[in-house]
């Protein structure tokens, strides 16, 4: 059965819409967009129809997630170490690794979910590396913490592309993990079979999709990598791949002294990368490579408030997007669980480097916002292989509504509603959200958020105590 919603403004495939009649199928899909002005007076919708109240614009897809981290944010900012850096940062994640169990996974990634789902995302990708016990040995269910993640996915609503991700080395050359690595590995027939257990359990089931994630390049191997990608194909020849890149110059260093190539450039000399793969981070290439990305309608993954809270650098987005590249955002460690947060320090970073306003925009599309906004959606519902990300026929049904009430959207309309949101709000200006047509997210509230704070705050105090 269809439900019939009424928008008054609308940001639909096809512009900015006023007094709109959206028809919605019991799965979720758009049926249909009416304008209503010229049939029926607004003044006659009714009971039958649910009315929209604020500005409706299309969710965004968050395409890079590690759940677990989202309890670590906060945890460290005080190494007091000369040449602190990722690396530094990634031993103390490691000690907070140790101590997770499949329950405390779900109440992480449960509270993590309603923060994204609030913050304006509609689906998430989860990079998920967190598959074995404390000691390294398997669970009975090789997908026992995957299993976690994907049903806090679906007990608060968002949609979820799950990507196991492939693990085996600690660097170049086959370097063996450390045991702070344990529960990250996997042989190469254990990994097809989580991918095999994955499919079996969760193929038919519209919420999810599943694809892969080879961690990198110096984790896997390009006959690691190629197998993987053999095996997926055996299910779903359009699966997203998604892959870190280029994160630290010390791995681009060391790229290119086991290789005599930088990441990038070796990933595109020995695979097919196309629109099935998103390229996380990205951040130090040159211009070559950022042309080779933008010309293969591969999606660059920026994770903007991660990339700036460890230090890593600053992706050349002018250039990207002057070459028409796809790129969608993550929130990653969840530092900040916020869409528009990382929208605005993508267009505050380019300001920065090179000192002038108004950046990520043209003349064809002058809104800074909207052209971050337009960007991100494309490039995110790309990434989760999902269609998501335009309110338009045969899309899902994946929306937010603006608060009319923020005083930052006071007076604002079209294009000046999304820059203003972006760049001027104070407070979050996101009221309501739906994914596949249900509504997640009530005048900034989710059903469950009590349940889960109690038992993310019991959670916290368990793994820190």
């Amino acid at each position: 059965m269809s439900t019939l919603y009424f928008a008054e403004t609308a940001l639909t495939d096809d512009g900015w819409v006023t007094d709109v009649l959206i028809s919605v199928s019991s799965k979720g899909i758009i049926e249909s967009l009416i304008p209503i002005n010229k049939i029926i007076p607004t003044s006659k919708i009714n009971g039958e129809v649910v009315r929209l109240e604020g500005t409706l614009l299309p969710g965004i897809a968050n395409l890079h997630s590690h759940a677990f981290q989202r309890a670590f944010a906060g945890f460290s900012e005080s190494a007091g170490q000369a040449n602190d850096s990722f690396w530094s940062w990634r031993k103390i994640m490691y000690q907070f690794v140790e101590k997770l169990t499949p329950e405390q996974v779900y109440v992480i990634a449960r509270q993590l979910y309603i923060e994204m789902l609030k913050g304006g995302y509609t689906s998430v990708a989860e990079f998920h590396y967190l598959h074995h016990s404390a000691s390294g040995k398997h669970y009975d269910d090789p997908a026992e913490m995957s299993h976690q993640v994907i049903n806090a996915a679906f007990d608060v609503g968002i949609d979820i592309t799950h990507l196991p991700v492939y693990y085996r080395h600690a660097g170049f050359n086959h370097k063996p993990a450390s045991d702070a690595q344990k529960r990250f590995t996997h042989t190469a027939d254990d990994y097809y079979q989580l991918i095999h257990k994955l499919f079996k359990y969760y193929k038919q089931d519209q919420r999810i999709q599943i694809g892969i994630a080879p961690h990198s390049l110096r984790a896997v191997s390009s006959k690691d990598i190629c197998g993987a990608i053999e095996t997926l194909d055996n299910y779903n020849t359009k699966a997203p791949i998604h892959i870190h890149i280029a994160e630290q110059l010390a791995e681009v260093d060391d790229c290119i002294a086991h290789t005599g190539q930088r990441p990038v450039q070796h990933l595109y000399d020995n695979f097919d990368v196309n629109k099935r793969w998103c390229l996380i981070h990205a951040t130090h290439i040159n211009e070559q490579e950022t042309w080779e990305i933008a010309q293969s309608g591969a999606v660059a993954g920026l994770c903007l408030t991660t990339e700036a809270n460890l230090g890593d650098g600053i992706f050349p987005a002018s250039f990207y997007l002057q070459e028409k590249g796809k790129f969608g955002i993550g929130s990653d460690s969840h530092i900040t669980v916020s869409a528009l947060e990382e929208l605005r320090l993508l267009e505050y970073g380019q300001r920065l480097v090179h000192q002038q306003r108004a950046i990520l925009c043209d003349e064809a599309v002058p809104s800074v916002g909207r052209t971050l906004y337009q960007g991100a959606l494309e490039g995110g519902a790309q990434a989760v292989g999902r269609k998501t990300g335009k309110i338009a026929v045969g899309y899902l049904a994946d929306w937010i509504i603006l608060d009319g009430n923020n005083p930052s959207l006071f007076s604002k309309s079209k294009d000046q509603l999304i820059d203003s949101m972006i760049f001027a709000c104070n407070a979050n200006p996101i009221k309501d959200v739906f994914v596949s047509g249900k509504q997640v997210i009530t005048s900034g509230n989710h059903a469950l958020e009590n349940e889960s704070l109690l038992a993310f705050r019991k959670v916290l105090k368990e793994i820190v105590d």
